[in-house]
């Protein structure tokens, strides 16, 4: 048999309409039925496909499946109530005639492609609700794709495609999560669509731990960011962000220290006084990008990974996971899931990187300024102590050179960067990298340079390395960058 890489996508369709133990129906939404073409025309498809249907007309498809709250059909709920209505009237009407040998199935979409005069994004959800079992509790594998064909039907004819390699997913591959996300791309391209969620439920995914599904979607290019929240469940970014004014921190929090908290209190407390932030809509979002990920090791430790999560998620916070180094590619993303006010938290070394010339070659500082420094878009930058010095390197001291001084001062004269006040002058010397070494000595002292919730969690957990009884270690090795704070250990490039 073929490699289910090597499988084109006429060949899953053939592989399931030939697996008599697979039956089940077929509900889509926008973009045609695609999906169920495929199958159609794979031949064998009378021993797969119940039922297909596709309710186009709204008070059609609200009398079937009833009203969104958010008046939106593309969305989530929505593809949620079609997995409820279409999976029970399968097992109502074919349980008793072929449930004792079947694995019963629903695919569903609610897709809006590209509109004839071309002003819209295209994008849709598509999940499958299925048995692995005869009779068992089904699971549910539901995703969020963007589009980016510059034609309908080519989107349409995607769409079907991802369909496929979804529900083959979901029968082939469900015990291998990795390939079971690496496939949702096959006979695609970056260039036709791009995953930017997936959420994996039910009994044959209880040992799946979704966050981990996030990072595998960036780390292996189905997308460049995605998000899940402080409960851990997995988020997609426009419906979360939009119309949200947006704070952004950006850190490797390896481990989360007392100078991070107090960037974030800080940073929120100017941010939410703008006037054109409301704070009862403000969400503030930690960032990891894929480099961070990656600084000790080229192969992500997904347990390390988690434990930086977990800490996050216990704070409230919301995570993103990036492949964005540059933070105008950052801010460029982010503008385009809110029209609301986005603010970025960062130190003041960063913001010297982010005028460095050198990281701007291919398309020029002023180009890329203008995407950074959005008509809604502000930088906090916080403070350093530099050894040696009593006076803070800050905004009224910052270091350019000559041509690109005015450039600064009318950033800064324009309300674009403003230096963070009421920091903790005592917390500056505190640097995550020399924390991170004591915890995996087990040197005292390092519980009263991060957060008591956070220390509890590292004892409690074991995390970062922690043993109680690790005695006497060799600081020699040890990252200790003595003379840059704990916001600067996270390279900006």
């Amino acid at each position: 048999m073929l490699d289910d890489q090597l499988l084109g996508t006429k060949q899953k369709a053939l592989k399931i309409n030939l697996n008599n133990k697979i039956y089940g129906s077929f509900a889509e939404i926008g973009a045609g039925q695609e999906v169920a073409s495929i199958f159609f025309k794979a031949g064998g498809a009378s021993g797969t496909v119940a039922k297909t249907m596709s309710a186009y007309d709204m008070t059609f498809s609200n009398a079937i499946y009833g009203e969104e709250t958010s008046g939106r059909y593309v969305c989530e709920s929505r593809l949620l109530k079609m997995f409820d209505h279409e999976y029970h009237l399968l097992v109502e009407r074919l349980d008793q005639k072929r449930g004792d040998h079947t694995n019963f199935f629903v695919f569903a979409n609610t897709v809006v492609a590209l509109n004839y005069q071309k002003t819209n994004e295209g994008h849709g959800w598509l999940g499958v609700r299925f048995q692995t079992h005869p009779r068992s509790t089904p699971s549910n594998a539901v995703i969020h794709v963007k589009m980016h064909d510059n034609d309908a039907v080519l989107q349409q004819q995607a769409i079907g495609i991802a369909g496929v390699n979804l529900l083959y997913a979901c029968f082939y591959l469900q015990y291998d999560t990795e390939k079971f996300v690496t496939s949702l791309m096959d006979n695609l391209s970056r260039e036709r669509m791009e995953v930017d969620m997936v959420r994996l439920s039910g009994p044959d995914f209880k040992n799946v731990d979704n966050r981990l599904l996030s990072l595998q979607l960036v780390q292996h290019g189905l997308t460049d960011a995605a998000l899940f929240g402080p409960d851990g469940h997995v988020l997609q970014a426009s419906e979360t962000f939009y119309k949200r004014n947006l704070l952004a921190v950006r850190g490797r929090f390896r481990p989360l220290t007392h100078v991070n908290m107090d960037m974030f209190k800080t940073g929120y407390e100017m941010f939410i006084r703008e006037q054109d932030v409301d704070a009862s809509q403000a969400i503030t979002v930690a960032e990891l990008t894929l480099q961070d990920l990656k600084a000790a090791d080229p192969d992500i430790d997904e347990k390390d990974f988690l434990d930086r999560v977990d800490i996050l998620c216990s704070l409230g916070l919301t995570v993103l996971i990036s492949n964005y180094q540059q933070y105008y590619k950052l801010v460029g993303y982010l503008s385009k899931l809110t029209r609301r006010k986005i603010g970025i938290i960062l130190g003041v070394y960063n913001l010297q990187s982010v005028f460095d010339e050198k990281y701007y070659e291919e398309d020029g500082i002023l180009k890329s300024f203008s995407t950074l420094f959005k008509k809604n878009v502000k930088l906090y930058v916080y403070p350093s102590k530099v050894p040696g010095i009593q006076e803070f390197y800050t905004c009224k001291n910052f270091q350019l050179p000559e041509n690109l001084r005015y450039l600064f001062m009318h950033l800064v004269a324009n309300d674009k960067i403003e230096d963070i006040h009421g920091y903790h002058e005592e917390m500056l010397h505190i640097i995550s990298d020399n924390v991170l070494a004591m915890i995996k000595a087990g040197k005292p002292g390092w519980e009263e340079m991060v957060p008591e919730e956070v220390g509890k969690k590292i004892k409690d957990n074991y995390l970062f390395g922690f043993a109680a009884d690790r005695k006497n270690y060799d600081f020699s090795d040890a990252r200790a960058i003595d003379a840059v704070p704990d916001y600067y250990d996270t390279p900006l490039w």
